[in-house]
């Protein structure tokens, strides 16, 4: 069966990039798409008053990632990123099917995965939210495009909570940290992939635990690259916007999103609050 041709012709390079998570998890990505494409404006969709998705059924996880996408597309942008781990794994058919084709959806796993299994990885960890793991798809994704790789998944369900509280650097999180990467899951790897986009807000702790033994993937900056390339085959970058937008949409506003937001954006940023 052939695949329809996207066709995009309708959109233009000056209509923004939409990106959602669960919380502030989803900033990390939004960082990197600010870095890699300066002139790119972006509207932001936190939902802050579902976190955590992980602990969330698959049906809630769709219901919320659907009306997010949905109302990213009122907001006339020409990307969608579903820049949270556990919606990608849940809810990327159902976010692809109601978008119907409208614009590019990125999601932040495919990505990822496929950048692993064509590298020198052999024996690969993911930590992840609980619903991310159960959902087996950085497994399923990984040995798609290379059935060679040994891919080990471990549910590490208390770090979100810990981030959006705002306990980075901090010996709780300190603790977590050690008692979930010392798991016998995670012996023998050699590389680990951080499977929520809160986690890279934890990467310096991270790497800290492994020293050089253990290569940790920058998912952030493999989805912003992804992200480029479409945007670049489909004629939609703006290159030409020396003063571009952020747009902050929360459904509950939280000083820890306050924070980081202003740290990533400048301190000049609104957040609006908006329940769907």
């Amino acid at each position: 069966m052939k695949t329809k041709k996207q066709n995009y012709s309708h959109l233009s390079p000056k209509q923004p990039i939409g990106i959602f998570d669960s919380g502030v998890g989803g900033l990390t990505v939004a960082k990197e798409i600010k870095r890699l494409l300066p002139n790119e404006d972006l509207i932001y969709f936190g939902d802050t008053k579902h976190l955590p998705y992980g602990e969330k059924s698959k049906e809630a996880i769709i219901e919320y990632s659907t009306k997010i996408s949905n109302f990213l597309l009122e907001q006339n942008c020409k990307a969608i990123v579903i820049a949270c781990n556990t919606a990608t794994a849940n809810a990327l058919k159902e976010v692809m099917l109601s978008v119907a084709g409208k614009v590019p959806v990125i999601d932040v796993i495919n990505p990822v995965a496929e950048k692993v299994a064509y590298e020198l990885h052999n024996n690969v960890g993911v930590i992840a939210t609980k619903a991310t793991v159960n959902s087996g798809l950085y497994k399923k994704s990984i040995r798609k495009h290379n059935k060679f790789i040994k891919v080990d998944e471990l549910a590490t369900p208390l770090l979100v909570p810990a981030i959006e509280e705002g306990f980075k650097n901090h010996p709780i999180t300190h603790s977590i940290i050690y008692n979930y990467l010392s798991n016998t899951k995670l012996k023998n790897i050699e590389t680990l992939i951080l499977g929520c986009t809160h986690y890279p807000l934890l990467i310096d702790e991270i790497k800290q635990y492994y020293g050089n033994r253990v290569r940790v993937i920058d998912s952030p900056n493999i989805v912003a690259n992804h992200l480029t390339i479409i945007l670049d085959k489909y004629h939609l970058l703006n290159d030409n916007n020396p003063k571009p937008n952020y747009k902050f949409y929360l459904s509950d506003i939280t000083k820890n999103f306050e924070k980081i937001s202003k740290k990533f954006f400048g301190k000049t940023i609104n957040l609006e609050l908006k329940v769907l």
